[in-house]
């Protein structure tokens, strides 16, 4: 991870997590490239969990496959992502399943790049605008808290070519029970799809 998005996350922990005082976070993608989240989240009556699709440092989930996680529904506070995104080619299918194992009123907190030169582990599909984080609270039916992207180069050397879009989305306490339906038909055409 670049200096900004670790910049950005610490941000949203201090305004958004740092009067709790028992939280259920897991962090989607959280192998240590290049640096890590998890210091941020080492907080007494806090669980944080490291998860991925390769094992390495700071991972102690492997996913068989981003689209189907193992856990219940409403399990996690907390989610936090950030640089993972643009390399999962079919990420609504994910954003569903997150939204699924989040707690209703749970936050997820997203990072991911603007812009940027291809850096493909394994692959690099996508880029995201504040629109395209709007699109993914509509489709999850979430409130968008907050959104904002860095469109001037940021100062730290390794950030300036990725113009962070920085999210924070909410799950409603109460939702119509065909929107738990549906995440549940997402889930389930998720099995059917990438078993």
């Amino acid at each position: 991870m670049h200096e900004s998005s670790y910049r950005h996350m610490d941000d949203l922990v201090g305004r958004y997590l740092a009067d709790k005082t028992s939280l259920r976070v897991a962090d989607l993608g959280s192998q240590d490239v290049n640096g890590s989240y998890r210091r941020l989240f080492d907080r007494p009556g806090w669980k944080y969990l490291g998860i991925d699709l390769v094992n390495g440092a700071n991972v102690d989930l492997v996913l068989a496959s981003p689209y189907r996680f193992p856990f219940s529904n409403g399990v996690f506070d907390v989610i936090v992502s950030g640089q993972a995104f643009e390399h999962v080619e079919y990420f609504w299918l994910t954003w569903m399943e997150l939204a699924r194992i989040l707690v209703p009123g749970g936050l997820i907190l997203l990072i991911a790049p603007s812009r940027g030169p291809e850096h493909r582990f394994p692959t690099d599909c996508w880029r995201f605008y504040p629109d395209g984080y709007r699109a993914l609270a509509g489709y999850a039916r979430m409130e968008l808290v907050e959104v904002a992207t860095d469109w001037e180069p940021a100062p730290e050397a390794d950030s300036a070519p990725w113009g962070d879009t920085v999210g924070v989305f909410r799950k409603p306490l109460r939702r119509p029970a065909w929107h738990d339906l549906r995440l549940r038909l997402h889930a389930w055409l998720s099995r059917m799809l990438f078993s």
